[in-house]
Protein backbone atom coordinates (compact mmCIF):
# COMPACT_ATOMS: atom_id res chain seq x y z
CA UNK A 1 0.00 0.00 0.00
CA UNK A 2 2.94 2.21 1.42
CA UNK A 3 4.65 1.76 -2.27
CA UNK A 4 1.36 2.05 -3.92
CA UNK A 5 0.75 5.68 -2.39
CA UNK A 6 4.40 6.79 -3.18
CA UNK A 7 4.19 5.67 -6.44
CA UNK A 8 1.51 7.69 -7.47
CA UNK A 9 1.43 10.62 -5.08
CA UNK A 10 4.44 13.17 -4.22
CA UNK A 11 4.55 13.17 -0.63
CA UNK A 12 6.62 13.53 2.69
CA UNK A 13 7.27 11.43 5.27
CA UNK A 14 4.48 12.80 7.55
CA UNK A 15 1.84 12.70 4.85
CA UNK A 16 2.58 8.75 4.34
CA UNK A 17 2.34 7.75 7.71
CA UNK A 18 -0.42 9.43 8.42
CA UNK A 19 -2.11 8.03 4.88
CA UNK A 20 -0.99 4.32 6.77
CA UNK A 21 -2.32 5.11 9.99
CA UNK A 22 -5.52 5.87 8.53
CA UNK A 23 -5.83 3.29 6.13
CA UNK A 24 -5.12 0.59 9.14
CA UNK A 25 -7.91 2.50 11.31
CA UNK A 26 -9.95 2.06 8.02
CA UNK A 27 -8.80 -1.81 7.72
CA UNK A 28 -7.79 -3.10 10.83
CA UNK A 29 -4.22 -4.58 11.75
CA UNK A 30 -4.09 -8.17 12.05
CA UNK A 31 -0.39 -8.35 12.81
CA UNK A 32 1.16 -8.97 16.28
CA UNK A 33 1.87 -5.19 17.75
CA UNK A 34 1.73 -1.83 16.27
CA UNK A 35 3.21 -1.51 13.04
CA UNK A 36 6.21 0.76 12.78
CA UNK A 37 5.31 3.14 10.25
CA UNK A 38 8.25 5.66 10.74
CA UNK A 39 10.47 2.99 10.16
CA UNK A 40 8.62 2.36 7.36
CA UNK A 41 8.32 5.68 5.56
CA UNK A 42 12.24 5.92 6.82
CA UNK A 43 13.17 3.24 4.83
CA UNK A 44 11.13 4.46 1.53
CA UNK A 45 12.94 7.59 1.90
CA UNK A 46 16.54 6.28 2.32
CA UNK A 47 15.38 4.27 -0.95
CA UNK A 48 14.75 7.51 -2.84
CA UNK A 49 11.40 7.03 -2.77
CA UNK A 50 10.29 10.22 -0.96
CA UNK A 51 12.33 13.26 -0.55
CA UNK A 52 10.58 16.17 1.69
CA UNK A 53 13.16 18.66 0.56
CA UNK A 54 12.19 17.89 -3.35
CA UNK A 55 8.18 18.21 -2.16
CA UNK A 56 9.12 21.20 -0.29
CA UNK A 57 10.89 22.80 -3.47
CA UNK A 58 8.57 21.92 -5.60
CA UNK A 59 5.51 23.17 -3.69
CA UNK A 60 7.34 26.42 -3.91
CA UNK A 61 7.44 26.73 -7.27
CA UNK A 62 3.69 25.35 -8.10
CA UNK A 63 2.64 27.95 -5.49
CA UNK A 64 4.96 31.10 -6.79
CA UNK A 65 4.10 30.37 -10.13
CA UNK A 66 0.39 30.74 -9.32
CA UNK A 67 1.13 34.15 -7.39
CA UNK A 68 0.87 32.65 -3.70
CA UNK A 69 3.92 34.31 -1.24
CA UNK A 70 5.79 32.55 1.51
CA UNK A 71 3.31 32.41 4.18
CA UNK A 72 1.52 30.28 2.11
CA UNK A 73 3.67 28.15 1.67
CA UNK A 74 4.68 27.97 5.38
CA UNK A 75 1.53 26.67 5.88
CA UNK A 76 1.64 23.95 3.25
CA UNK A 77 4.57 22.79 4.34
CA UNK A 78 3.67 22.45 8.27
CA UNK A 79 0.39 21.06 7.33
CA UNK A 80 2.61 18.54 5.16
CA UNK A 81 5.03 17.84 8.17
CA UNK A 82 8.04 19.38 6.36
CA UNK A 83 10.85 20.46 9.21
CA UNK A 84 12.52 23.55 8.84
CA UNK A 85 16.07 21.74 7.63
CA UNK A 86 13.99 20.27 4.43
CA UNK A 87 11.90 23.26 3.80
CA UNK A 88 15.16 25.92 3.84
CA UNK A 89 15.28 25.94 -0.28
CA UNK A 90 11.76 26.43 -0.46
CA UNK A 91 11.19 29.44 2.15
CA UNK A 92 14.44 30.96 0.07
CA UNK A 93 12.88 30.24 -3.37
CA UNK A 94 9.43 31.51 -1.84
CA UNK A 95 11.54 34.92 -0.56
CA UNK A 96 13.28 35.25 -3.77
CA UNK A 97 10.49 34.68 -6.14
CA UNK A 98 8.49 37.31 -3.70
CA UNK A 99 7.78 40.36 -5.91
CA UNK A 100 7.09 38.46 -9.11
CA UNK A 101 4.62 36.30 -7.53
CA UNK A 102 2.51 38.98 -5.55
CA UNK A 103 2.53 40.40 -9.62
CA UNK A 104 0.88 37.28 -10.59
CA UNK A 105 -1.53 37.28 -7.92
CA UNK A 106 -2.20 40.58 -9.16
CA UNK A 107 -2.30 40.14 -12.42
CA UNK A 108 -4.49 37.37 -12.07
CA UNK A 109 -6.83 38.90 -9.69
CA UNK A 110 -6.58 42.45 -11.41
CA UNK A 111 -5.32 44.19 -8.93
CA UNK A 112 -3.09 47.44 -8.61
CA UNK A 113 -1.80 48.05 -12.01
CA UNK A 114 -3.40 45.34 -13.82
CA UNK A 115 -7.02 46.97 -12.66
CA UNK A 116 -9.21 48.56 -15.62
CA UNK A 117 -10.20 51.15 -13.37
CA UNK A 118 -9.09 53.19 -10.03
CA UNK A 119 -10.86 51.14 -7.23
CA UNK A 120 -12.70 53.27 -4.78
CA UNK A 121 -10.93 52.92 -0.89
CA UNK A 122 -13.41 50.04 -0.27
CA UNK A 123 -12.34 47.90 -3.09
CA UNK A 124 -8.77 48.66 -2.80
CA UNK A 125 -9.34 47.44 0.93
CA UNK A 126 -10.41 44.37 -0.62
CA UNK A 127 -7.67 43.79 -2.85
CA UNK A 128 -5.09 44.62 -0.05
CA UNK A 129 -7.03 41.26 2.31
CA UNK A 130 -6.76 39.41 -0.83
CA UNK A 131 -3.41 39.43 -0.86
CA UNK A 132 -2.46 38.99 2.10
CA UNK A 133 -4.56 36.33 2.48
CA UNK A 134 -2.49 34.57 -0.27
CA UNK A 135 0.46 35.05 1.82
CA UNK A 136 2.37 37.96 0.78
CA UNK A 137 3.60 40.52 3.55
CA UNK A 138 1.48 43.14 4.09
CA UNK A 139 4.03 46.14 2.80
CA UNK A 140 4.27 44.33 -0.61
CA UNK A 141 0.85 43.87 -0.73
CA UNK A 142 -0.02 47.62 -0.13
CA UNK A 143 2.66 48.70 -2.22
CA UNK A 144 0.90 46.83 -5.38
CA UNK A 145 -2.61 47.99 -4.60
CA UNK A 146 -1.48 51.51 -4.17
CA UNK A 147 -0.37 51.41 -7.85
CA UNK A 148 -2.67 52.60 -10.58
CA UNK A 149 -4.08 50.80 -13.56
CA UNK A 150 -1.05 50.78 -16.17
CA UNK A 151 1.64 52.50 -13.91
CA UNK A 152 4.71 51.33 -14.60
CA UNK A 153 5.89 48.82 -12.28
CA UNK A 154 9.19 48.70 -11.13
CA UNK A 155 10.34 45.43 -8.61
CA UNK A 156 13.45 47.13 -6.84
CA UNK A 157 10.84 50.32 -5.80
CA UNK A 158 8.41 47.94 -4.93
CA UNK A 159 10.77 46.14 -2.57
CA UNK A 160 12.16 49.16 -1.16
CA UNK A 161 8.65 50.71 -0.61
CA UNK A 162 7.40 47.28 1.15
CA UNK A 163 10.45 47.38 3.05
CA UNK A 164 10.71 43.72 2.11
CA UNK A 165 13.75 41.60 1.92
CA UNK A 166 13.92 37.87 0.83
Amino acid sequence: MALRYVGRYATTRAKLCSYLARKLRERGWDGTGEPDLEALAGRLAGLGYIDDAAYALSKAQALSARGFGKRRLEEKLRHAGVDEEDGLAAREHAGAQAVDAALRFAERRRLGPFASAIPDPKQREKSLAAMVRAGHPFGLARAIVRLGPGEQIDREELREQSGFNP
